[in-house]
């Protein structure tokens, strides 16, 4: 019997050697003994069988399932060569927490996200701290305007961006973290699909001035698909595009804490439809390129509740934009359209307003912005809302009435 013993621990090395992924959590009710690396999908008793804790990175191809709610206990990254596929109808919960703890989850350079939501099944980005579940599209405790309680989805790929170098560090991450550079020459880089998203109650604080976006796009490629997103109460910009060529269909930002839509670094794409609801700084904040690379970007067919904003549109001398089809309301004095960039030909168009009684265009449309601009009691032009009808918060809470 003692040389049988002996024959197994001789032997027990050569079989740890051969471990795979797996749960490593000793506590976790899904542990793996013959893991040597933890694959982020373990369980625990304390949580429903449904709710699945992601405490690691996403090294390998994984599915995140309908019907399930996935807690994330950290940054979580979807590092180079990865795909990360979401069913509709999944929920996706950050846990709350601010600084080097902060929540997010990564789509990093070469990594993809595959995550087709439908209409009638949304996939939702929330807070630990929001009951919603499954199948639901409000949520049962939290007000539509708290924010900051986790961080936000952060897609970064290999696209042109002008900054001093080539790739850079995105802001909100730590620059200790490689999984937050983006950046490069790959005008039609893919990094998946996002549809039918809602992103809910972010912008966790990692710094002083230094929080996360609702939806972060850096550097992202042409040959990535996003259509049909919505962010609630981000604590700092709704949108925020860093260079690429990414375009972006059907959007909605409500309650931003700072600025609604943000580009900067020579984005060279199309946002087309969408709706913006009174954000706390700017409805856009478009600034120019930052380094010697240019690139334009259009932004047309949109509807701006502008009642609670500081300003209208924040424009640099070297913003490179065209705005066409945009219709403002609910404007209050103070707001305003800056001024028309000089440094590049830019084309507004097709603008109209809805203005205060006993007010002029000139009060609001500065810099001779307000030549584009026709004020309206109805509106000719806009945003198509049906397109939000269903899935996204704001169309079920009843914020789309005014448009």
């Amino acid at each position: 019997m003692k040389k049988v013993l002996l024959s197994l621990s001789l032997v027990l090395p050569l079989v740890m050697s051969c471990k795979k992924e797996g749960c490593t959590d000793a506590t976790a009710i899904n542990y793996n003994v013959e893991a040597k690396k933890d694959d982020g999908t373990c369980k625990h008793e304390s949580l429903n069988e449904s709710v699945i804790e992601i405490s690691s990175n996403i090294t390998s191809d994984t599915t995140w399932e309908t019907g399930k709610v996935y807690v994330l206990k950290s940054r979580i990254s979807v590092v180079d060569g990865v795909t990360l596929t979401i069913e509709p109808g999944t929920i996706i919960k950050g846990d709350v927490g601010t600084g080097a703890n902060a929540t997010a989850l990564i789509i990093a350079q070469g990594g993809k996200i595959m995550a087709e939501g439908t209409s009638t099944s949304p996939i939702i980005f929330t807070s630990t701290a929001d009951n919603i579940q499954t199948g639901e599209i409000l949520s049962p405790n939290l007000s539509g305007e708290l924010n900051g309680l986790w961080g936000g989805l952060i897609v970064l790929g290999k696209a042109p961006i002008s900054a001093d170098a080539i790739s850079v560090q995105i802001e909100g991450i730590p620059a200790s973290d490689i999984n937050g550079l983006y950046g490069g020459s790959s005008i039609d880089d893919n990094s998946g699909v996002i549809k039918y998203i809602s992103i809910r109650h972010g912008g966790a604080n990692i710094g002083e001035g230094n929080e996360i976006n609702g939806l972060t796009l850096g550097g992202v490629g042409n040959g990535t698909t996003i259509e049909n997103v919505e962010v609630v109460s981000n604590q700092d910009d709704g949108i925020e595009w860093f260079g690429g060529t990414v375009n972006v269909k059907n959007a909605i930002v409500v309650n931003a804490g700072d600025d609604a839509i943000d580009t900067d670094q020579a984005w060279a794409g199309t946002l087309d439809n969408f709706i913006v609801i009174n954000p706390s700084d700017e409805c856009f904040e478009l600034d120019g390129p930052e380094g010697s690379r240019d690139g334009k970007h259009t932004i047309k067919n949109g509807s701006v509740k502008a009642e609670g904003a500081d300003g209208l549109v924040d424009n640099d001398d070297n913003s490179h934009v065209d705005m066409d089809n945009i219709y403002f309301f609910d404007l209050t004095i103070g707001q305003d359209f800056d001024q028309l960039p000089t440094d590049y030909s830019c084309i507004f168009s097709n603008i109209e307003a809805k203005l205060p009684t006993n007010t002029l265009l000139t009060d609001f449309f500065k810099g001779g912005s307000d030549v584009f601009v026709t004020s309206v009691d109805t509106p000719t032009i806009g945003a198509d809302k049906s397109v939000f009808d269903g899935w996204s918060y704001s169309s079920v809470s009843g914020l789309l009435t005014d448009f």
